[in-house]
């Protein structure tokens, strides 16, 4: 890993140690600084609008490795234009057990839904190297809204200009639990949001939130459905929600008619991570703990399938003539990625794992916009 600077997530610490001592590396750096001002670029080239609000470019960092506003507050200072908070949910919710990252090494360096290798098992270890993919496989952790809320109200406050804070929610299921109390958890999770004085917000319907390797967002009608149930709280506020991949066409166009078709929806986050199986190299589970043979997986090895998934949410826009955003997230590793992302059809574009050991990505994105 010595080719990597120091990710601001440091995968050899627990998510509590890197939640109370994060972030690390250039991060902390921006962090520790006097001047509150973010350290980014804003050209005539690279202004933006997203979703009515003005950015300076439109990119960063999706839910997950932002865990709080120490975290998003760097990420503003290190240039990164939209910064999503960890999903947070109605309650405090346990992480999965350490470790959670791994790099992942499929054996043709792309993992696409549907490859006999996902379910055949791929090589998960400690040994981060380029092309870099890594394991997601936390479980959605979140804290009491007593303690995200005056946190998130504080990651609001220090956006600065042209920059904007995305904060993440989503519903959580229990056994037995009838629909009608999920969505209203969902609905409530959207209110606690809305009271931090959040301008937008996105809901996570791509992790496994209806049981073990369960999506919602397999379930189109019940997206749809709870989606409308949050509008009716939240009013004209812009709601992303977050999508894994898609296979399939015709499932892809039933979301978009159930939910922005409807209005319910402004804007769609895409993809999440690709679930495989995960192993070392003697065959056996990667993963420590049971419900974990399988995780997402993030980082170089799904960039085709993202931007995939983009191509075809952008097709259904332009067929059905109607008018949502798209936020293109997975593999983006340097600025061609981003240019690949904007040119496939995403209104604004995000990255995780390039972020996370690339702290000056933004800037080198910015700078190479700046010399076009």
């Amino acid at each position: 890993m010595a080719e990597y600077a120091e990710p601001f997530y440091d995968v050899n610490l627990s998510y509590a140690e890197n939640y109370e001592r994060g972030p690390f590396g250039a991060f902390a750096g921006a962090l520790a600084e006097q001047s509150s001002q973010p350290t980014g670029l804003s050209t005539s080239k690279s202004d933006a609008n997203f979703l009515g609000f003005p950015v300076n470019l439109p990119f960063g960092i999706p839910a997950g490795p932002l865990l709080n506003s120490r975290f998003t507050t760097a990420a503003f200072r290190m240039g990164f234009d939209l910064a999503v908070y960890k999903t947070v949910r109605t309650r405090a919710w346990d992480c999965n057990p350490f470790p959670n990252v791994l790099s992942v090494h499929p054996r043709t360096n792309a993992l696409t839904p549907g490859d006999a290798e996902l379910d055949e098992g791929v090589l998960a270890d400690s040994h981060f190297e380029r092309p870099l993919s890594i394991s997601n496989s936390f479980g959605v952790p979140s804290r009491d809204p007593d303690e995200w809320q005056p946190d998130m109200r504080a990651a609001i406050a220090a956006a600065g200009s042209g920059q904007l804070l995305i904060p993440s929610f989503q519903g959580s299921r229990n056994e037995g639990m009838a629909t009608s109390e999920y969505i209203a958890d969902h609905v409530t999770a959207a209110k606690l949001v809305r009271e931090t004085g959040a301008q937008l917000m996105e809901m996570n319907t791509s992790c496994p939130n209806e049981g073990r390797n369960r999506l919602l967002c397999d379930d189109p009608r019940l997206v749809g459905e709870i989606t409308q149930a949050v509008k009716n709280e939240i009013g004209d506020m812009p709601l992303i929600i977050k999508l894994a991949y898609l296979p399939s066409n015709e499932a892809l166009e039933r979301m978009v008619h159930e939910t922005a078709a409807r209005g319910s929806v402004q804007a769609f986050a895409t993809i999440n991570t690709v679930s495989a199986k995960l192993v070392d190299r003697k065959g056996n589970q990667a993963l420590p703990g049971e419900g974990r043979e399988r995780s997402g997986v993030c980082g170089s090895a799904i960039r085709s399938a993202g931007l995939d998934m983009v191509r075809r949410l952008a097709g259904v826009r332009e067929r059905l003539g109607l008018d949502f955003a798209i936020i293109g997230i997975g593999g983006v590793m340097g600025p061609a990625d981003y240019q690949a992302y904007r040119s496939a059809g995403a209104d604004a574009v995000m990255s995780a794992t390039g972020a996370m050991w690339d702290c000056e990505l933004a800037h080198r994105i910015k700078g190479e916009l700046v010399q076009q």
